[in-house]
């Protein structure tokens, strides 16, 4: 009778299923309330069920402002009830994934039955769940990187420290949640200076906050932070000099916005360091005066330049690349009108391909086509957010089963803002598991492609995709044909992507061939891919395939690649691709060691 007992008390803490006419309407606060009232804090599991089919039941009436609300109050509830020991795996193969994991993360992790919601006191997950504003935000900025648990540690003594001004500046609170939840890596802002002169460390959060706030109260930032969204804000917030140095930064660097280009070229370059070839940091501290008394090198530069930037609240990126002859750093930064300037210190030295710089929510790369896409701003666009909720409903689908039901939620979403790159990846894992073909799956994968066309490397993410299907079918030449196409499409304007491709079709040789095929595939790559080619493709092809040959203990065969790869590449006098090739042949006859 105990056991019956306790069993009913559960059935009645259930919520009630809710009625057509409210879920095709968006969530009043009453209902969130009661809901929050009986499943805070740990109890949430019982309502997800409930939630889901409101959600379900509104987008299926194609009711999406009330479907987005529903689904959101259900991910909340979904997050809520989830066990330690349930996120702590998935996170680290997330991590594992995406090859971000670094020796400043712990190596071991406490995995209980402790819900996530535990983590919010029960004012702020109500806070969350009537909060539809901040909830798109959250779920749109959401990355399988971000250690929920931290997050939301980090957003709960926000808000109890002052819950006033954790709603004024919630995306302020939000990017630094989702910044400060993991360690930076050792190679952050950049991987020329020691962790004893930059020690790689991030601030308190509530002393984060606190320092934003009072310099956007005191009118000290070039931009409104109640004004940012989060995922321009964690540009700033990731400020790796202390916030006594930001306060300097200030009065030293007094440029107005539209000159803050001007905080690169503050720092004289020192030629010397580079004619000496000394790219680390040379004095004990990296303490913003010193650079600014000592000068240095661009990737100088370009630090003194961003934190400048970040003490204004001003979003800013830390780019390096690599051109023709040499290795560069540079800024960038969102200015007055809200557009993001790329090109600060970029052509200091000579024109570069591309550029890379850190992502400081998941410690990942960003390359080119997601710069776009902060530049576009696309993402602010209700056409966009649109497509956002598609996905999340093919998502959801997809989580209980329903295929048929995902693809059809996947390609309203990609019909909706075709530049949604997660929605393409979503219709691809939908149609999997619906049992599309292959060919079918190649025929969406050219579509993504073509719809992708305007960002380079996302193009060629999704044909090296269709590549890989024509292999694995036999259709080697078809592949190599498509891939063929691609790389002569993209050698003039974005030789990076060419020479990844290069790379790749070497490394497949590398793992599948004898020595001499691999020498005429390395030949090969050279002659198409390599003519006129600069120090990017010296880095991804060249050293690869001489210290393949050293491995294999022919030393004279990797004489020859240097010889022959220098008579291809653009090798101009006195450059540093130059100095790069005469290393490399040094380290080959045993008269150095490379770096």
């Amino acid at each position: 009778m105990f056991l019956a007992l306790i069993w009913c008390a559960g059935l009645w803490a259930a919520p009630a299923p809710i009625p057509e006419v409210e879920a095709l309407q968006l969530p009043k606060s009453a209902r969130l309330a009661e809901i929050t009232r009986t499943a805070a804090p740990d109890q949430w599991a019982q309502a997800i069920p409930v939630l889901r089919a409101a959600a379900r039941t509104a987008y299926e009436h194609d009711k999406l402002a009330a479907a987005s609300g529903w689904l959101n109050v259900t991910r909340w509830a979904m997050l809520f009830a989830q066990t330690e020991a349930e996120f702590i795996p998935a996170w680290i193969k997330a991590i594992e994934s995406a090859h971000v994991g670094h020796a400043n993360m712990p190596t071991r992790f406490e995995m209980t039955d402790r819900s996530l919601g535990r983590w919010l006191s029960a004012d702020l997950q109500g806070w969350l769940m009537g909060n539809a504003a901040f909830s798109d935000e959250f779920f749109t900025l959401l990355a399988p990187q971000d250690n929920i648990p931290a997050v939301f540690q980090i957003l709960n003594s926000l808000h109890q420290g002052d819950p006033a001004k954790f709603a004024r500046y919630a995306s302020l609170a939000l990017a630094i949640a989702v910044v400060y939840d993991v360690a930076p890596p050792p190679w952050w802002p950049h991987a020329q200076v020691s962790a004893s002169a930059l020690p790689r460390k991030l601030p308190a959060p509530a002393d984060a906050f606190a320092w934003w706030i009072k310099e956007d109260i005191a009118g000290r930032t070039f931009h409104r932070l109640t004004r940012l969204p989060a995922d321009e804000l964690k540009f700033v917030v990731d400020a790796a000099a202390p916030f006594g140095e930001l306060t300097w930064s200030q009065q030293i660097a007094d440029y107005p916005l539209g000159q803050l280009d001007k905080a690169y070229t503050m720092i004289r370059n020192r030629q010397d360091r580079i004619a000496n070839n000394n790219p680390i940091w040379p004095g004990p501290t990296y303490a913003m005066h010193f650079i600014l008394r000592d000068g240095g090198i661009c990737v100088d530069q370009a630090y003194f330049a961003t934190e400048t930037g970040k003490a204004r609240g001003v979003p800013t990126l830390l780019f390096y690349g690599a051109g023709n002859d040499g290795r560069h750093a540079w800024f960038g930064f969102l200015d007055g009108a809200q557009k993001w300037q790329f090109d600060a210190g970029r052509y200091a030295e000579q024109r570069f391909v591309t550029g890379l710089a850190l992502d400081p929510q998941t410690w990942r790369e960003i390359s080119d086509h997601e710069l776009k896409f902060l530049a576009e701003r696309f993402r602010t666009l209700p056409t966009f957010r649109q497509s956002q909720t598609h996905v999340a409903f093919a998502a959801d689908y997809l989580a209980t089963g329903s295929a048929a039901a995902a693809v059809n939620a996947a390609r309203k979403a990609v019909a909706m803002e075709r530049r949604n790159v997660t929605a393409w990846e979503t219709l691809t894992v939908a149609e999997v598991a619906l049992g599309r073909t292959p060919r079918q799956l190649e025929t969406t994968l050219r579509e993504a492609a073509r719809a992708l066309q305007l960002y380079p490397d996302l193009e060629a993410t999704f044909v090296k995709r269709v590549c890989a299907s024509l292999r694995a079918r036999g259709e080697k030449s078809a592949a190599d044909a498509e891939e063929a196409h691609i790389a002569l499409k993209n050698q003039s304007k974005r030789g990076d992507l060419s020479t990844q491709q290069a790379r790749d079709i070497l490394l497949r040789s590398l793992s599948a061939d004898k020595l001499p095929a691999q020498v005429q595939v390395y030949h090969s790559v050279l002659n198409n891919f390599g003519r006129g080619a600069g120090i990017g493709f010296f880095d991804q092809v060249v050293v690869p395939f001489v210290q393949h040959l050293v491995q294999l203990g022919d030393k004279p065969a990797a004489d020859r690649a240097i010889a022959r790869a220098r008579q291809t590449l653009k090798v101009e006098a006195n450059s540093q691709l130059e100095s790069e090739f005469a290393r490399l042949l040094e380290t080959v006859r045993g008269k150095t060691t490379r770096p």
